[in-house]
Parts: C-alpha cells; sequence; structure tokens
C-alpha cells in the first residue's frame, strides 16, 4: 500500500524523520515528492498520483476551493519564514539593514535560490533583489534551482565566496550549508503551510492520520527546531 505526498520542500525534513515509524505502524510506503509549491499544485491538478498536499495555506485553500482538496481535511503546520544563508564555516555578512543587503549580495560570487516562478521563496527571492536594483546587475551571479533544497545542496557544493536563501526549514536541515538570519522586516516573508487531503485520495484515512500525526503536539518539538513558527 502506497500513501503518495505532494509537498513543499519546506515539510521534507518533518516527513522524513517520522518515515520509517509511520511505514512500520501502518504496513504502507510513503511515497513523497518534495518541490516548490507551485510545480506540486501543478502535479496534483494534471492528475499526478496524490493522497495528500503539503503547501502553502493559501494555495490549499485555492485546492478546496477548486474541488480538489477535502475542505473538512485542511490542517495548519505552523509559520516558515525565508532566510539567508551562506556555506558552513563562512563568514557571515551583516544583513540587518538594505544597504547591508546590498553589500552582502554584491560581494557573493554566487548567488543560490529557488525556482523565482514556482517556489514561494524563490518568487520573494527575486523581488527583494528587484528591491535592491541588483536584478540586473548581478544577473549573471544567479543559480536557481526546482526548489529550495536543491539550491543549498548546490550551494553546499560551490567554490569560492557564495550565499544564498530559501524558507529556513530547507536551510537547516541541508548539510553543508547554515542560516545567517532572516530577511530585515521591510522584506520580511512569513509564509503559512497547511496540510489536506486530496479528493480522489486512493487512501484518504491513512492521509488524514497522516496529516493529524504531522501537526499533533508530538512533533511540536520537531517542527520548531525544523524553523517553523508555531501558535502558543
Amino acid at each position: 500500500m502506497e500513501l503518495h505526498i505532494l509537498s513543499g520542500g519546506a515539510a521534507a525534513g518533518l516527513v522524513e524523520p517520522l518515515q520509517a515509524e509511520f511505514e512500520a505502524a501502518h504496513g504502507c510506503r510513503l511515497m513523497g515528492t518534495f518541490s516548490a509549491v507551485g510545480a506540486m499544485k501543478e502535479k496534483l491538478l494534471a492528475g499526478a498520483p496524490c493522497d495528500l498536499v503539503i503547501l502553502t495555506q493559501a494555495l490549499v485553500e485555492g485546492l478546496i476551493a477548486s474541488g480538489h482538496v477535502r475542505a473538512d481535511s485542511l490542517r495548519n503546520l505552523g509559520v516558515v519564514k525565508t532566510g539567508l544563508a551562506v556555506k558552513t564555516g563562512t563568514p557571515h555578512p551583516a544583513i540587518q539593514t538594505r544597504a547591508d543587503l546590498q553589500a552582502a549580495f554584491r560581494a557573493a560570487q554566487g548567488i543560490y535560490f529557488p525556482d523565482p516562478q514556482l517556489a514561494t521563496a524563490g518568487i520573494h527571492f527575486l523581488k527583494v533583489l528587484t528591491a535592491l536594483g541588483l536584478h540586473e546587475e548581478l544577473a549573471d551571479r544567479f543559480r536557481t534551482y526546482p526548489n529550495g533544497a536543491t539550491a543549498m545542496r548546490e550551494m553546499a557544493k560551490a567554490s569560492g565566496h557564495v550565499m544564498g536563501g530559501t524558507q529556513v526549514t530547507e536551510i537547516n536541515y541541508t548539510q553543508g550549508v547554515e542560516l545567517i538570519g532572516l530577511f530585515p522586516q521591510e522584506f520580511e516573508l512569513a509564509t503559512v503551510y497547511a496540510l489536506g487531503v486530496a479528493t480522489h485520495a486512493q487512501q484518504a484515512a491513512l492521509a488524514q492520520q497522516l496529516a493529524d500525526r504531522l501537526c499533533s503536539d508530538s512533533t511540536r518539538g520537531l517542527r520548531t527546531a525544523l524553523g517553523f513558527e508555531l501558535a502558543h
């Protein structure tokens, strides 16, 4: 029995630690695809096998409105902010102000971030670069990838002085990179993540059990450690 998950990359570090335990308890296999939330929504709409979606709350609510996700299955995972990262062990540039950010980006030989068309963090990252007046000036240094986890893995392997960013959860679970902080408040992005069971799920009851487990008090510590901000 397979349980298919289409998820934004922000939740990969949450699902994977629970996978073996859940599979053993329920006699199933979790088949997770983790990438940019826009790409995951497109896969669902194109008819890809899907029992559970983990996307931004706005996207899940849109899928409920269009009849693709069950309204009564909606669960809130927490808030994820977008942060900036460097390779582990390299200096942390100042990023507290607009001027700090401009200087930090200009000093970087490569700037790594997720898809600026389909990934929540990538869309925002490019908006910030544009607002800073760096979109054209530094375009040849941009290194974009389908999702934030891939961008961070590639940055970890890069040589020279590089920096980049994505949602803090993807930075926190990627080896070889470290979070240096959040964007200054004027550029801050906080995204609410949610789960929902697909209307045409083959394993709807099992998908709901997984959704409830991921959002339960038992995962609060893990979610917080990964970078999810939770209501008290």
